[in-house]
């Protein structure tokens, strides 16, 4: 089954430590909710630009989607 990244993009100085803030929301929603969701992170693109991403499977997106809200997605390739 085809695993795709959902993303949130942070802009501005301050980018990596609210992806990182962001991250923990994303795991207490997780939690709360008992999903099967084991892959979170952050990733810094540059100095000014960082994402906060969870990995799910594709069957499972769309309601993530319509709750979570996330800025793009993309295939995820681990």
């Amino acid at each position: 089954m085809r695993k795709l990244k959902l993303i949130w993009d942070f802009h501005g100085p301050d980018a990596h430590k609210i992806a990182e803030h962001h991250e923990i929301h994303l795991k207490q929603y997780i939690q709360v909710e008992r999903l099967d969701i084991t892959i979170t992170g952050i990733e810094d693109i540059h100095d000014s630009h960082s994402i906060a991403f969870l990995v799910v499977d594709e069957a499972g997106m769309k309601p993530l989607r319509d709750a979570l809200k996330p800025h793009r997605g993309q295939v995820y390739n681990n």
